[in-house]
């Protein structure tokens, strides 16, 4: 965990820095004034949140496979380790080439990793350049049917874009965020200035900024939420193609089973965010993932 944190942290240093100099580019060489302050131009601060919201969500994407690496201890596999795999390892592979060569992409890496969280991701910037990794605690605890599933599952990600599509839309609300938190600081800061004549005023501009910032944050978040949910569903719908709905249907019933025996709402299945239990219909709007019954439901009434 503090691993994960530090890194986390390191990398939106980086970011940071990264984008801080891009913007020192863009003075020197452009001759141009960009700055994240309303005094500035609404012009050039549309820019600045501009290439904060590009940067921050592009960066963070074309880095999701670097951090994954180094959050966790992940062992590629490749073709020629296909003999030591066991026969649960085998159902991955076999199932992540398949989907693959179905689809005429680039076999994607293929990872392994010892925890007790059952769980499974992908990521990646582009569907040749992709990562699927699964945990040795989902590995013991589901059937080959329900592996197959979340292999699929998460193959469906990989092929509907869909860390792409968020990416855009998180740059979207990042500006969105950046300049409308900004403007609506310089408003209230420029009544407060009518009628006080210290600079603490200045101060003030920086603090409603960053609460400006937080609340709109909190709103684009449920946007990115309802977009996170909607492409679960859209993954579930891709994956029934490959495994079959009937076996997809068998595997998230199973969850329910699963989940209904679990004690505490931060489980291994918790862990796995294919497995939410609700917090109550507001934080509900905050999950990434739609809840079981939901998503059985929508797949009962697909046609394939």
């Amino acid at each position: 965990m503090f691993k994960r944190i530090f890194l986390f942290l390191i990398t939106n240093l980086a970011i940071i820095i990264v984008l801080s100099f891009a913007i020192f580019l863009v003075e020197r060489f452009f001759g141009i004034d960009v700055t994240g302050y309303v005094w500035g131009g609404y012009v050039w601060l549309l820019i600045f949140a501009v290439i904060f919201g590009f940067g921050w969500a592009f960066i963070s994407l074309l880095m999701s496979k670097w951090m994954a690496k180094r959050a966790y201890s992940i062992q590629l596999v490749t073709l020629n380790d296909y003999d030591n795999l066991d026969s649960k390892q085998k159902v991955v592979f076999d199932l992540v080439r398949d989907i693959s060569e179905r689809n005429n992409i680039k076999l994607p890496e293929i990872w392994f990793y010892a925890s007790n969280e059952a769980n499974a991701f992908a990521t990646w910037a582009s569907k040749n350049s992709s990562l699927v990794a699964v945990s040795s605690g989902l590995l013991n605890l589901m059937s080959n049917d329900e592996i197959e599933w979340v292999v699929a599952h998460e193959m469906a990600h990989v092929l509907n874009w869909d860390m792409v599509t968020m990416t855009l839309l998180q740059w979207v609300l990042n500006t969105f965020v950046i300049f409308i938190s900004r403007v609506l600081a310089w408003i209230v800061d420029s009544y407060l200035n009518k009628w006080e004549e210290s600079n603490w005023y200045s101060w003030a501009y920086i603090w409603l900024s960053m609460l400006f910032e937080l609340v709109f944050w909190i709103l684009a978040s449920l946007i990115a939420m309802w977009f996170s949910r909607h492409r679960e569903f859209r993954a579930d719908a891709g994956s029934a193609t490959y495994v079959g709905k009937k076996k997809m249907i068998a595997a998230l019933e199973s969850l329910k089973k699963m989940q209904s025996m679990s004690s505490l709402d931060n489980s291994k299945l918790a862990t796995m965010k294919i497995s939410t239990k609700w917090r109550g219909w507001i934080m509900s709007l905050f999950s990434t993932h739609p809840d079981l019954d939901d998503r059985i439901k929508a797949l009962e009434n697909l046609s394939i």
